[in-house]
């Protein structure tokens, strides 16, 4: 009787407080690592595990897997405790109602993220996000598992929740690393595949299921938990690639973007069937866009999104691929296939703004941590989406992290900007008395814009010869000036006015065009501001708008000529090229995001024609240094008709950085022009390198073949002409023989 006594006063002894005990019932307990795992005394060392639903726990030997003792059950169910002479490292084997389980304790390692990666957190300036938060399988003393960890500074507990532990919030509670405000532990025996999700009890008490903020993997929608990533590193065979791209990027050089939606452009059994993976996208997008003669690939979000129709412009986690075309590892290899193709890639990347998904980055730990507190600066209107507070250290060096993970991870050339003038005006789409001003009383959002310009400079000296782009639709100055100059230091700006007045002339019936004559030639008063692309993106082909040749006017036979000449026009004038898929070969319907592109199409002759047409733009604009060397220049443009609204003809040149011209023509419209007079810089013998109405794009065959050989007679302010034949609704160019 005695000796009971005594054995219950001894584990009395060994029991957490009151407090305790509830907190970790409850799940509650702020700071597992003060009861949970071994802890030195004097005479001995304390072992405590909590394990709700376990019926029984050993220590054993980690080495030779002896028995070391038995834990003992107190307080409350699933708490076992045992006083051990000595520590050494250990065990546990766990029987559960199911089965039983060898593993070590979670609460057995010690601090995991190092001091230095903790301030650089805070300070915003983390550059391996990537590699520092999020689930990170590795060995920690012989032993493999995975590291997790997460920032979530007013969170009350954070538990890493999975099928490895039943999704009990109570089993795997996190350490807090204070001041930076990240949890994390150490879950040994888990590895790549795993899927996993953070159970945060928030700030206000209430508990709620996170995806990782810094997935590398994701499970496919509509399965909402973040998956731990294979750290093996990809082979890469690139390199040659990587070591000129710097060149290929610069403005002299020819770039035409192919832009996809990887889950519309082509699909197994058609509109409804199997998604195109990484792996058929690299057998049949890849040299399909080399046949084209495109340089560049620009994919639509490709970043993890809960919502296939927002096309991934409503993401979520923002350093994992989507699970819906594979694996990590499937789309490095198809980044390393374009690139062993000579193509470029180029990633659509959100940094305005993210989705109100209550699994994701909204209210993260029961606060604004992400986003702006109110909604006038932290909600936008236009998308029902939140703002990243990028005026937060913590927020602007995650976003960071995310672009450089992209560009260095997976070997991505460039990233396109989403929605950058939403990010430059606090008042962006906001009536009046719906903003905040900044500090001084203005509009601009000042944390934006020292977040765009630090992007800028990071990615110009992290990863040389990636280039960074704007979709800006204002007038902000400067955005393709460096930053030292005053300017944003993006490489190149959409150029979004050039697109708008040019489309609103080509969707005018040509009998008056001759009022909207200012469209086509007032973009080019302000061609040299920046840097710019021209685009015809998948914003033009939905809500309404109708597709590309649908906007064009006038009969069948017309609307071809139309775009022909249209896309001719884009082609030769000064700007990098960019068109949306299924414009290149005249699909009627509009765009949807729920089918493939009528690929049928291609059989029909104007279709196969205009197909055609936009293949050997491209091939002459890569080939012909006039159409692409002087891009940026002003030097490299002259206008030689652009008051001929009568007749709606265009005429310029176009010069190569040696001073070789090019002759550009555009009658717009269905009339042909006989004998049209133009004047010319160089004397001698021309000849039509390209026609927009030859016979095998679809057209009437009209044009002027052979040799040309110039008048004396100067005209236009140059000191030659030719006599021409200009056919209706088409472009044609000409060069020096």
């Amino acid at each position: 009787m005695t000796e009971r006594i005594a054995k219950h006063m001894v584990d009395r002894a060994l029991w957490v407080s009151a407090d305790d005990a509830e907190a970790l019932a409850t799940g509650t307990h702020a700071d597992p690592f003060a009861l949970l795992g071994i802890h030195d005394l004097e005479d001995g060392s304390l072992l405590r595990v909590y394990l709700p639903g376990a019926l029984g726990v050993d220590v054993v030997e980690r080495g030779s897997g002896a028995l070391r003792c038995s834990l003992t059950p107190i307080q409350i169910p699933g708490l076992f405790v045992a006083w051990l002479p000595h520590t050494a490292p250990y065990r546990l084997h766990i029987r559960w109602p199911s089965g039983e389980q060898d593993t070590e304790d979670p609460y057995s390692f010690g601090l995991l993220l190092g001091e230095m990666d903790l301030y650089l957190i805070g300070e915003g300036n983390h550059r391996q996000l990537g590699h520092c938060l999020g689930a990170q399988a590795m060995e920690i003393d012989g032993i493999s598992g995975v590291r997790f960890a997460v920032w979530a500074p007013n969170a009350r507990r954070v538990s890493v929740v999975g099928h490895f532990n039943g999704w009990d919030g109570r089993r795997y509670p996190m350490r807090l690393r204070h001041p930076a405000g990240v949890w994390e532990l150490f879950v040994p025996r888990l590895g790549p595949g795993e899927a996993y999700q953070y159970e945060i009890l928030d700030a206000h008490g209430a508990l709620a299921l996170k995806a990782d903020p810094v997935a590398l993997a994701t499970q496919m929608p509509p399965h909402t938990a973040s998956v731990v990533a294979d750290p093996t590193p990809f082979r890469w065979h690139d390199d040659d690639w990587l070591a000129r791209r710097g060149e290929l990027h610069e403005p002299t050089r020819p770039m035409t973007v192919y832009e996809v939606h990887a889950a519309s452009w082509r699909k197994h059994g058609g509109d409804n069937g199997e998604l195109y993976d990484w792996h058929d996208l690299i057998e049949y997008l890849i040299p399909y866009v080399v046949e084209m003669g495109f340089t560049h690939v620009e994919l639509l979000p490709i970043m993890e999104h809960p919502f296939g129709g927002s096309w991934g412009y409503q993401p979520l986690s923002q350093f994992a691929p989507s699970g819906r075309f594979g694996n990590p590892e499937d789309f490095a290899a198809f980044v390393d296939a374009c690139h062993l193709a000579g193509l470029g890639v180029i990633l659509d990347w959100v940094p305005a703004h993210f989705p109100t998904d209550a699994h994701g980055l909204a209210r993260f730990d029961g606060t604004a941590l992400y986003e702006y507190e109110h909604p006038f600066e932290g909600f936008h209107q236009d998308w029902d989406t939140y703002i990243y507070n990028l005026g937060r250290r913590e927020v602007h060096g995650f976003m960071l992290a995310s672009a450089l993970h992209w560009l260095r991870h997976f070997h991505v050339d460039a990233l396109r900007v989403d929605a950058v003038a939403s990010m430059l005006y606090r008042n962006y789409s906001r009536k009046e008395g719906e903003w905040i001003p900044n500090q001084y009383g203005g509009q601009e959002n000042l944390e934006a814009i020292d977040f765009l310009r630090h992007l800028n400079d990071v990615v110009a000296e992290e990863v040389p010869g990636a280039v960074v782009i704007a979709e800006e639709s204002t007038a902000w100055p400067g955005v393709t000036q460096p930053t030292a100059e005053g300017g944003l230091g993006f490489a190149y700006k959409w150029n979004m006015g050039w697109m708008h007045d040019t489309l609103q002339y080509i969707a005018t019936d040509p009998l008056y065009r001759s009022y909207d004559h200012h469209n086509m030639t007032f973009p080019l008063v302000y061609a040299f501001s920046e840097r710019f692309v021209l685009p015809i993106s998948h914003d033009e082909v939905v809500h309404g708008k109708g597709s590309l040749i649908n906007k064009m006017p006038g009969d069948e036979w017309q609307r071809f000529a139309n775009l022909r000449a249209y896309l001719s026009v884009m082609w030769a004038q000064p700007g990098k090229k960019l068109l949306f898929m299924g414009c290149e070969f005249g699909q009627w319907r509009e765009w949807s995001h729920d089918r493939e592109l009528d690929w049928s199409l291609l059989g029909e002759p104007r279709h196969a024609g205009l197909h055609d047409l936009v293949r050997d733009l491209n091939c002459l604009y890569c080939e012909l240094p006039a159409l692409h060397e002087r891009d940026a220049d002003s030097s490299g443009f002259t206008w030689v008709i652009g008051d001929d609204k009568a007749n709606s003809v265009f005429a310029w040149l176009r010069w190569s950085a040696e001073g070789a011209p090019l002759l550009v023509m555009a009658n717009m419209t269905p009339i042909t022009r006989y004998d049209y007079g133009v004047g010319v810089p160089l004397p001698g013998t021309w000849q039509e390198v390209f026609n927009s109405d030859a016979e095998r794009y679809g057209g009437a065959n009209i044009g002027n073949p052979g040799e040309l050989t110039t008048h004396d007679t100067p005209l236009h302010g140059q000191s030659a002409s030719l006599s021409l034949t200009l056919p209706g609704l088409a472009a044609v160019i000409l060069q020096p023989c």
